[in-house]
């Protein structure tokens, strides 16, 4: 099936009988032909895998990167495939994302779809010869995170691999480095607290939405949507609000602690942890959600280290933010990085606050840099995979209601 064509629209309902009709929804096994060797000063062209508010912040950084271009998008539901097609006129546009890796001129793919799907999209775009931009959380589950690393070692580098976690291309992850660079500034670092707790005053939880009247089994492809999850029937509540529903998401876990644990986890080159215990519950927004609501991390690491991580929504003043606590200091991190000298241990020691700049698109930009010199990105694979396994042991110590621990000789959860 060919893909569509652009359009322009007249009305909703017109644009809506265009979709259904036309947009490329096949499926099947496909022959993917090799992709171009790109040169330092050669153009990216990218396509998109998943258009909701992400996607479109992402389109939003591909445009403040030079020499780059958007050409294709896909998405399930046929409403952010129209908006594609205003925010980026003459683009290719796919309901199916396997038609548009087929593809060869698309030299890299952005993947900003809901966790449950990133195993099956990020080993697709890598066999069909793509670089790949994988929003956070990398993988919603071990096997998943296992399936993944399959296929990177297929690639075996041949092109490059970044996860979503922005912040290790952030102005302060540079003033990290400047703090840890000299290590008696901080001497052994034993814990790291970590906390992100918000609130709203509309009476729906944060990040909450009410289902919009068109989404429906006519405009959204359910069983795209749901991939390897369980059939179903449609449930407009669980496509809008699926960082409420284990099946496709781990909740504010993959959603905020993943993001603040990459950054330290890069920052001090952290392993996977030796346990896990999780505690919390559903205890504010009684709105069929399955993820908790309020929870409580705790990661042992190997480095006699321990991390806890806080979170809640019906509450917003202690905010979001980490302290590194070690014998001869401390590192906050909020809106801007400190350094806080342990008098006891650093009578000479000063106070210190991070000044690098930071613009939005750095890690998307970090990205395309990685391509066209061949260097590793800020959040390389590897990473991703430390990270996305200690969301996974957080996520079975709740669930399971007991500590948890990672076998590193057989890499399983037990």
């Amino acid at each position: 099936m060919m893909p569509l064509r652009p359009i322009r629209y007249t009305s909703y309902m017109d644009s809506r009988r265009i979709f259904l009709g036309k947009v490329a929804s096949g499926l099947g096994t496909l022959a993917v032909a090799p992709g171009r060797v790109l040169g330092a000063n050669d153009r990216i062209r990218v396509g998109f895998i998943g258009f909701g508010d992400r996607g479109l912040e992402l389109l939003n950084y591909v445009r403040s990167c030079a020499n780059t271009e958007a050409t294709a998008f896909c998405d399930v539901y046929t409403r952010r495939l129209e908006r594609a097609q205003a925010a980026a006129p003459g683009v290719t546009m796919y309901r199916d994302y396997r038609r548009m890796l087929e593809d060869a001129s698309i030299d890299a793919v952005m993947i900003a779809t809901p966790p449950h799907l990133h195993a099956e999209h990020f080993c697709a775009a890598l066999d069909a010869g793509k670089h790949v931009y994988q929003e956070k959380t990398m993988a919603l589950t071990l096997d998943h995170a296992k399936r993944m690393r399959a296929a990177w070692k297929r690639d075996a580098g041949k092109h490059v691999v970044a996860i979503g976690h922005q912040a290790c291309s952030s102005g302060q992850a540079r003033d990290a480095r400047m703090f840890l660079a000299e290590p008696a500034r901080m001497g052994k670092i034993t814990a790291i607290g970590m906390r992100m707790y918000r609130n709203t005053s509309r009476g729906r939880a944060p990040g909450a939405r009410r289902p919009a009247p068109d989404m429906n089994p006519e405009n959204i492809a359910w069983d795209l949507f749901l991939g390897e999850t369980p059939a179903r029937e449609f449930d407009a509540n669980q496509f809008v609000n699926w960082r409420h529903f284990w099946d496709y998401s781990s909740g504010n876990i993959s959603e905020n602690m993943t993001q603040q644990l990459a950054f330290w986890y890069k920052a001090l080159r952290l392993k996977i942890p030796q346990s896990a215990t999780a505690s919390g519950g559903i205890f504010v927004w009684k709105d069929g959600r399955e993820t908790p609501d309020t929870m409580s991390v705790a990661l042992a690491q190997p480095e006699e280290m321990l991390i806890h991580w806080s979170s809640g929504s019906g509450n917003d003043h202690p905010g979001a933010g980490e302290q590194v606590l070690g014998e001869n200091g401390t590192i906050s991190r909020e809106a801007q990085l400190r350094y806080f000298p342990q008098k006891a241990n650093r009578p000479e020691g000063n106070e210190m606050t991070g000044r690098a700049t930071h613009v939005p698109h750095a890690h998307v930009e970090d990205f395309f840099d990685a391509i066209r010199s061949g260097r590793e990105p800020s959040c390389p694979f590897e990473l991703g995979w430390r990270v996305s396994i200690a969301a996974s042991m957080a996520v079975e110590s709740y669930r399971r209601s007991r500590t948890v621990r990672w076998d590193a000789k057989k890499e399983e959860i037990v």
